[in-house]
């Protein structure tokens, strides 16, 4: 009788993990899967190609008809720019859908309650629990309002930058003279820009710069410098301003009468 009840204890324990590990699975099969929405400037800028390329993104695309019919609209306007760069995002939605390894949706929800397209993709996003990937800045602050989450590309490229630390040494061509009188401007290799003390004299030259302190900005990071003492070559030294001794001694020398034999 005791080995019965051990018997059915333990058959009550598997169909319990069974019951478990199938609700699980059951869960994982019906799952909604990530979404992350694609406005215009995000296929304008193109870049989210790059991103999905090097497989860093394994979200669900999605692409709303009324982004598309923007496009066009602008690829068929007077403006030669726009129409370039929206001509540019339709090839990038097209290079999505053929090549990206995840699945890319067009999306044709009607949002006939909403008239201007950023509060349809906000409107769009709270729907779906989706993500709003965009470079547009004040619709990202629109839809962190809204409780929306925001991929912003150009804040991922500020935030990806090598840091540069007080009392480094770097090679820096300066491109042009500062705001103030003796300083010079240069980029460093990521494009940040450096505002580099006593750098005016230097314009056109590489010199070495030894970093004194960094600053963050919205638009993003700059770096400040200073020249270090050394002459970059081919170009010629500073010329040295006669002292007020010698100013003096040459004063004296051409004043005074030859003097006879």
């Amino acid at each position: 009788m005791l080995e019965i009840i051990q018997l059915l204890l333990l058959l009550s324990i598997v169909g319990l993990l069974l019951g478990v590990k199938s609700g699980k699975s059951f869960k994982l099969l019906n799952s909604k899967p990530h979404q992350v929405i694609l406005d215009s400037c995000a296929l304008i800028d193109g870049r989210i190609a790059e991103i999905v390329r090097t497989g860093f993104v394994h979200s669900e695309l999605i692409i709303p008809q009324f982004i598309l019919s923007e496009l066009q609209m602008l690829a068929d306007g007077n403006d030669s720019h726009k129409r370039e760069r929206a001509r540019y995002g339709l090839d990038i939605a097209h290079e999505l859908q053929d090549s990206a390894p995840m699945k890319v949706i067009i999306d044709r929800t009607p949002l006939v309650d909403v008239a201007a397209n950023d509060d349809k993709l906000v409107a769009l996003a709270k729907k779906l629990g989706a993500q709003l990937y965009t470079t547009d800045y004040n619709l990202a602050k629109v839809a962190a309002v809204e409780g929306v989450q925001v991929l912003n590309v150009n804040e991922l490229s500020h935030s990806l930058r090598p840091i540069t630390l007080p009392g480094e040494t770097l090679k820096i061509k300066i491109i042009q003279k500062g705001s103030n009188r003796e300083q010079g401007v240069g980029y460093l290799d990521d494009g940040t820009m450096i505002v580099i003390e006593g750098g005016a004299r230097y314009v056109g030259h590489e010199v070495p710069v030894s970093v004194t302190r960094m600053h963050q900005t919205v638009a993003g990071k700059m770096v400040f410098g200073q020249v270090k003492q050394l002459r970059p070559a081919g170009l010629p030294a500073q010329k040295q301003l006669p002292s007020q001794s010698a100013k003096h001694k040459l004063r004296t020398g051409l004043s005074s009468p030859l003097r006879r034999r």
